[in-house]
């Protein structure tokens, strides 16, 4: 694939990015395909900007913010940052991305020289693996169909890590081990998905008033009905509904049942 590499930066608006104007103000020289995006915080960076910048086509991804202990924030958004990057890179390695295509930095406003050369760095280890999907094995067709995969389990994973998510810890290399690849596969491969047994429904509207995402098809006296691509398999639905009923069943590993016809949908009074 002969093309320039595709490179995207998000910055933080206060360290980083400030460091990236000092560069240019100073003439510091680094590559002129890294598109720069500022964002208030590393720690606003989400997983939807790095995984769509790599369906996208994007070859390398790099998030920049502050040393460690400076942030703006009282939430220190930065540790949230390495977290997300963590967990971000095992999800890359599960589709057969190579993680070091994403890459986090700290970077403060008087480092101008310190951006240009880690921006020189990245460059050199991207150009060497090569656009996209070239030393992976894997057409961009490929790629933007798993990660879009993964994109949907997004909002689970979240639920599911974020105790791991929000630990902070002193030492950074602690960080290192904080998702394993075998436990990522693992969430992936068992994410549950929840089906409403239309014989047991009683058209409460309970569960349609806990759903956070609106991803079930009510209504008073019609048998509901879970939206498979908006449900985020919090489990909700499950919880709330009545004991007396348990129309809300769990499935791991097992094929959703098909949508009832509409014209069955209308519950009949016994």
């Amino acid at each position: 694939m002969n093309r320039e590499i595709r490179m995207i930066g998000f910055l933080c608006n206060w360290c980083c990015y400030g460091g990236a104007d000092l560069a240019g103000v100073s003439r510091f020289q680094y590559p002129s395909y890294i598109r720069l995006v500022r964002v208030m915080c590393s720690g606003r960076v989400d997983f939807s900007h790095i995984f769509t910048s790599f369906m996208n086509g994007i070859d390398g991804v790099f998030v920049g913010g502050c040393h460690l202990g400076d942030c703006h924030y009282i939430t220190n958004g930065n540790y949230d940052a390495i977290s997300l990057i963590q967990l971000s890179k095992r999800l890359l390695e599960y589709v057969g991305i190579n993680p070091l295509r994403l890459r986090l930095e700290w970077v403060s406003s008087g480092e101008g020289i310190r951006f240009a050369n880690i921006m020189h760095d990245f460059s050199d280890q991207v150009k060497k693996m090569g656009c996209l999907g070239v030393s992976e094995g894997l057409t961009l067709k490929e790629i933007k169909e798993r990660l879009k995969n993964i994109l949907k389990l997004i909002p689970y994973l979240k639920l599911t890590l974020r105790d791991k998510l929000s630990t902070r810890y002193s030492d950074t290399k602690d960080y290192e081990n904080l998702f394993t690849l075998e436990e990522v596969a693992s969430i992936i491969e068992n994410v549950p998905s929840y089906y409403i047994d239309p014989e047991r429904c009683a058209g409460c509207t309970l569960c349609a008033q806990k759903c956070p995402v609106d991803a079930i098809d009510s209504g008073k006296g019609l048998i509901h009905i879970i939206d498979q691509n908006k449900c985020i398999k919090c489990g909700g639905c499950m919880e709330i509904c009545p004991t007396k009923f348990s129309a809300v069943k769990k499935l791991i590993k097992t094929p959703v049942p098909p949508r009832i016809p509409e014209e069955k949908r209308k519950i009949q009074k016994s």
